[in-house]
């Protein structure tokens, strides 16, 4: 995910480690979040980084919701 981070998240699905950054750069702009754009996120305050994270579990929520309510 972010430049330097050890923190041992690691996607479950192969793959899906692109995805996820993309969405996760995705939903920093839709918040607008200026200067993460080259993947150097220092600037910006914890309390941000927390909205993005926050924001990208709605949305994924949302899609799975989507897709479960299509199957039926």
């Amino acid at each position: 995910m972010a430049r330097g981070s050890n923190t041992g998240n690691r996607a479950l699905v192969q793959g899906a480690a692109r995805a996820l950054d993309q969405f996760k750069y995705e939903v920093a702009r839709e918040l607008g979040l200026q200067g993460v754009e080259d993947g150097y996120w220092g600037e910006i305050p914890s309390r941000q980084c927390g909205a993005v994270g926050g924001h990208m579990v709605r949305k994924m929520i949302e899609m799975a919701e989507q897709q479960m309510a299509g199957r039926r």
